[in-house]
């Protein structure tokens, strides 16, 4: 995986600056974000930049609930929707993919927070990513 981009702390990541790093990945931004607008018009999102990462990444939350975290790549985004281990079952049983379910069963069983993280390459990256967000709001 190429290294994050949008490291400058000073360059506000507008669209014009994402997209210029996401190239053909623009059509899956924006297939994923006209969901969110239609299904989810309460989500709020916040850039930050972190000092630990240095980077920009893109806080996507319901009140007090994270949903997800996005992050910028050279060519795609990616998100990570992290979960604790009570949602095994729902994740396990849900329509996800092997490959994504497989990511939940590998990682660290000692960690409270488990996460699951989409690279978006082609359009059933974005099938996913709708999947995880259903689970994400449906675990308590």
């Amino acid at each position: 995986m190429e290294p994050r981009v949008l490291s400058d702390k000073n360059q506000f990541p507008t669209e014009e600056v994402i997209f210029s790093h996401i190239g053909k990945s623009r059509s899956l931004w924006a297939q994923l974000f006209d969901y969110i607008y239609a299904e989810h018009p309460d989500f709020q999102k916040e850039w930050r930049y972190y000092n630990d990462g240095k980077s920009w990444l893109l806080k996507v939350t319901r009140k007090k609930k994270t949903v997800f975290w996005l992050s910028i790549y050279t060519g795609t985004f990616r998100i990570g929707v992290y979960f604790v281990e009570r949602a095994r079952k729902a994740i396990l049983a849900s329509a996800l993919s092997d490959d994504l379910k497989e990511q939940f069963r590998k990682s660290d069983k000692a960690a409270s927070i488990k996460g699951i993280i989409v690279t978006f390459k082609k359009k059933q990256d974005v099938e996913q990513a709708k999947i995880l967000i259903g689970l994400k709001l449906a675990v308590k």
